[in-house]
């Protein structure tokens, strides 16, 4: 059974414990130490998190929906198959973070450190990543689709396996990423180019 929701967390100690099956809706998280926590499957809807700490927790088939998390810290964290949607970030660490599955499409990730970050096989449609720095991030099989990608530094990033339609590589810095030959493709025709295979002299 759920456990019931205050308005207000304020300076709670949770370090290290499960959170499974609990849900809260509209509650404000404010100096709360969420360090080495486990959850399967809680839910946090509507809720704002501020100067959290998330440090090594792992959250598993979790929601944060439509949340928001300002100062927060998700140093080590691992987020497996978690929905995210719609939740924003704002001046948040997230060095050695690791994402796989789940969905973290709308969110807002504007400006946001990810170049000590690992995502890979998460759905990101339409997810502002506006000014991300994911310089030398592991970001593989994304569904990127839609995405703000404007002023992202990509550069060093394994990008292979990613949806980069949405990438446009004249205001996206990409120096040194990597990624697949579809993904060349596609950044090329982004650029105007043609791919042809070479022909005799004479023939288009």
């Amino acid at each position: 059974m759920a456990a019931p929701s205050e308005t207000e967390v304020r300076g709670a100690d949770w370090y290290g414990e499960d959170l499974s099956g609990r849900e809260h809706a509209g509650v404000a998280f404010v100096g709360v130490d969420l360090s080495e926590t486990t959850d399967d499957g809680a839910v946090f809807t509507g809720c704002t998190f501020r100067d959290c700490r998330f440090n090594l927790s792992r959250h598993t088939a979790a929601a944060f929906l439509n949340c928001t998390f300002t100062g927060c810290s998700f140093f080590s964290a691992t987020f497996v198959d978690c929905k995210l949607v719609g939740s924003v970030f704002d001046r948040c660490s997230f060095d050695l973070l690791t994402v796989t599955g789940g969905d973290w499409s709308f969110v807002g990730l504007p400006g946001a450190d990810l170049s000590r970050a690992t995502l890979t096989g998460a759905r990101l449609r339409e997810a502002d990543l506006t000014a991300a720095r994911a310089t030398g991030a592991t970001l593989r099989h994304l569904d990127l689709s839609g995405a703000e990608l404007h002023g992202a530094d990509l550069s060093g990033a394994d990008l292979r396996g990613s949806d980069l339609a949405a990438v446009d590589p004249r205001g996206v810095e990409l120096g040194g990423a990597v990624v697949d030959v579809a993904q060349a493709v596609v950044l090329v025709t982004a650029l105007g180019l043609r791919v042809a295979p070479e022909g005799p002299l004479g023939e288009e």
